[in-house]
């Protein structure tokens, strides 16, 4: 049985310790005993420097929370001929100057190089593609390109920060883009919470850019800004909160259903919080066949009775999702409305479930709990109330994660330069994330996945961009740039 999350160390709290130990038979032990019993787990031991009488290590911990990291460094310092010279915070660390960077492709050491580069042979290519705007996206960066946008007003668990701390994230998601897919992407945070301001600016930055990915937008302006987007420009336009996560949680619950027996149409499923991934999430699941929904937000049931829907106050995703759920208008909170449900899934908030209520659910119960860091139920407290058990976090089984699907769904969109990424295509994508997991594989600890599986970007690119071609939204019949992009990324060389 795994740890209790509160007392499981993790990577993004790791600390390296530099610390100076006597040269001695059996310092190393007391040190690291010492680490352990203060709590940290140690990962790398290098040596630094070393003397006649003093050895100076680097030591990684991993721990459970930065207040812990003083106990580990005053149990260190405790010991005899034991002294800690220095800490380092390794998150921050790999943050320090961004964690992003543009590089060339072409060596310029040449006046040859200079003049294709740059004036006067890149006047050429400039005046190719004024004479055919197509050109830009065989001659310039806007074959491969992705500009990653957010307000900062839905970051993370963090909630509405503001485009300069939102920025962290968005690097991040640019680093994913490029390691899983080949596609180049650019963090754009927008010093506006102004809808028409988002979708003004967007559209004035479009022409250097193959595809548009939203992020951390807060509900209701995200669905409007993103509908807007789709219907004005003609490169994909993809908020990942909402259609990433529905396009996961489909795969997982087609491997889930396939393990349990299981046939969509007669899923009875509790969707418990509301906001832009809960209304996309039930989206899709409609629309592979799912017929029975009910859905929660932070005051319970939601149905074509219920206050706000007959006082015309309900927002109108919201009403929306009144209007087509819940026929029986059942009514109370997430734990009253769990009897009879064969799936629960949580994007709200940490606790939300009690571990008993999980018992009137049907035999054989889904429960993807993925609210983050802290799920809506521990996996601990299911326990065997639950057959099969999914979160959003990295260190329990099943991890739900839209790095699954994003860095795949742009790499088919941007081969075949469809103009839009369509119901189908998600469709698509979430059948190939799906299909990754085969035969024995498929188990109950194993419905998806892991984010570091190869297959899975190449997988979702391909059926994406078939899906695009069948449909006669591909605008090219091949594909222009592929996961060759990956290979050449990897061998280029780091300097020039």
């Amino acid at each position: 049985m795994l740890a209790p999350m509160a007392a499981t160390p993790s990577a993004q709290y790791s600390l390296t310790i530099r610390v100076e130990i006597g040269n001695k038979p059996g310092m190393l032990g007391r040190v690291a005993g010492a680490i352990g019993a203060a709590g940290g787990v140690i990962g790398a031991v290098d040596i630094v420097d070393l003397k006649d009488d003093k050895l100076v290590r680097d030591i990684t911990v991993d721990a459970v929370g930065p207040g812990q990291w003083s106990a580990i460094t005053a149990a260190l310092d405790e010991l005899e001929d034991v002294s800690v010279v220095d800490t380092t915070d390794r998150t921050f660390l790999m943050h320090l100057g961004g964690k992003i960077e543009q590089r060339n492709k072409h060596a310029l050491k040449t006046r040859d190089d200079l003049s294709m580069a740059y004036t006067p042979g890149v006047a050429r290519v400039c005046t190719a593609i004024a004479e055919d705007p197509e050109k830009a996206f065989q001659y310039t960066i806007k074959r491969n390109t992705v500009a990653v946008v957010s307000d900062g007003t839905a970051v993370l668990g963090l909630g509405d920060i503001g485009p300069r701390a939102a920025m962290p994230v968005m690097e991040g998601k640019a680093m994913l883009f490029k390691e899983f897919a080949g596609v180049d992407a650019f963090p754009i945070c927008l010093d506006t919470k102004d809808p028409d301001e988002i979708v003004e600016t967007v559209k004035r930055i479009a022409p250097g850019f193959g595809g548009i990915n939203l992020e951390d937008i807060s509900g209701p302006r995200c669905f409007e800004i993103e509908r807007r987007l789709k219907a004005e420009l003609d490169i994909p336009v993809f908020h990942d909160d909402q259609h990433g996560t529905a396009v996961v949680v489909l795969a997982a619950l087609l491997n889930a259903c396939k393990l349990t027996g299981r046939d969509l149409m007669d899923l009875n499923v509790l969707m418990v919080g509301l906001g832009a991934a809960g209304i996309a999430v039930t989206q899709i699941l409609m629309n592979a066949g799912v017929r029975n929904i009910v859905g929660c937000d932070s005051r319970g049931a939601i149905h074509t009775e219920r206050e706000d829907y007959l006082d015309g106050s309900m927002p109108e995703m919201k009403r929306w999702y009144a209007e087509s759920t819940n026929p029986e208008r059942r009514d109370g909170d997430p734990n009253d409305l769990l009897e009879g449900m064969d799936l629960l899934i949580g994007l709200s908030g940490p606790g939300v479930i009690r571990p008993e209520s999980l018992e009137a659910m049907n035999q054989d119960a889904l429960v993807f709990a993925m609210a983050n860091p802290t799920p809506e139920v521990a996996p601990e407290e299911a326990g065997s109330r639950v057959r099969v058990m999914a979160t959003g976090r990295s260190d329990y089984p099943n991890q739900i994660n839209n790095v699954l699907c994003f860095p795949g769904i742009f790499r088919g969109a941007l081969d075949v330069r469809a103009e839009q990424i369509t119901e189908d295509m998600k469709m698509a994508a979430a059948r190939a994330i799906a299909k990754i997991v085969q035969g024995p594989e498929l188990r109950e600890d194993y419905i998806i996945p892991s984010v570091f599986n190869r297959d899975v970007a190449p997988a979702v690119a391909d059926a994406v961009a078939e899906e695009a071609r069948s449909s006669g939204m591909a605008a090219t019949d091949q594909n222009t740039i592929g996961f060759a992009a990956i290979d050449e990324q990897r061998m280029r060389p780091t300097t020039v």
